[in-house]
């Protein structure tokens, strides 16, 4: 009997320890012990190591940001669980298609309860940029949306010591290249997960432009692959150096979590700015 009554205090004293954490749409953070007492109403609960910092702003990079960079590096020791387990699969995948290969020999038994490991997918048409159809005209016109698009939601950068900018770069979203696009990789057997932006670099001096962009929303950071067609890709131009009166053309496909009608930080280099994209 005292044996159950202790164990029954020691599940109390557990429960009376325990605790809900989160923030409140007003940025403060609450503690409490039961759902009830949250104080705010549209909580955001969380882990308490996943609160984030309580003035962000202060912060040299922005916190997502931070995050991004801490799950993406090759280095972090959680990845690299991932990396050598791929490894140790690839390796494991070459030594049976290699007895399959030798004479009189047959590939090596699976251990008890292993089943066989898929082959990687193939990249799409070997990572080739989609054929988009479009003319030297229409390139112009799509060009000129990104440039009339800054009046109803600005999204610009400005390269320049001083006086007039060297270099600008724009961004702007278009439905009807948005459907283009779809319909491309929907014959070639691919979907793009969310929505379409377009970006033009325009030189007025000579300079260099790379796409090197960053998308932050939420919680969330979209680093676009320059070497993925189904994420990033250039429709006329190229980066590098450019010449005087110069310019590039291209979009990128952000994650389908992103919604163009709420705030979106946009890095490009050392640059950020925040743009509504569809106010």
């Amino acid at each position: 009997m005292l044996a159950a009554l202790g164990v029954l205090l020691s599940a109390a004293a557990e429960t009376a320890h325990a605790s809900i954490t989160g923030v409140c749409p007003d940025g403060s953070f609450f503690v409490v012990q039961r759902p009830e007492s949250i104080p705010c109403s549209d909580a955001k609960q969380v882990e308490p190591g996943d609160l984030p910092p309580l003035k962000p702003e202060l912060l040299p990079r922005p916190y997502a940001w931070e995050v991004f960079n801490q799950q993406q590096n090759p280095n972090n020791p959680y990845n690299l669980i991932d990396a050598a387990r791929q490894v140790r699969e690839a390796r494991a995948a070459e030594a049976a298609g290699a007895a399959l290969r030798e004479p009189g020999k047959s590939a090596p038994a699976l251990e008890s309860g292993a089943s066989p490991q898929p082959a990687p997918p193939a990249p799409a048409e070997d990572g080739r940029p989609v054929d988009l159809g479009l003319s030297d005209e229409e390139a112009r016109d799509l060009a000129l949306i990104v440039d009339l698009s800054q009046q109803r939601a600005p999204a610009a950068f400005a390269l320049g010591d001083g006086g007039a900018p060297r270099l600008w770069v724009r961004v702007a979203p278009s439905s009807a290249f948005e459907a283009r696009l779809r319909e491309a990789w929907a014959r070639r057997g691919r979907g793009i997960p969310g929505p379409v932006l377009l970006f033009s670099a325009r030189a007025a001096a000579p300079t260099s432009f790379h796409p090197n962009f960053t998308f932050v929303q939420g919680h969330q950071a979209f680093h676009p692959d320059p070497e993925d067609p189904t994420q990033l890709g250039l429709i006329r131009g190229g980066v590098g150096d450019l010449a005087e009166d110069s310019d590039v053309l291209g979009y990128v496909v952000l994650p389908e979590q992103v919604q163009l009608a709420q705030p979106l930080d946009i890095y490009w280099d050392d640059r950020q700015i925040t743009a509504t994209l569809r106010p």
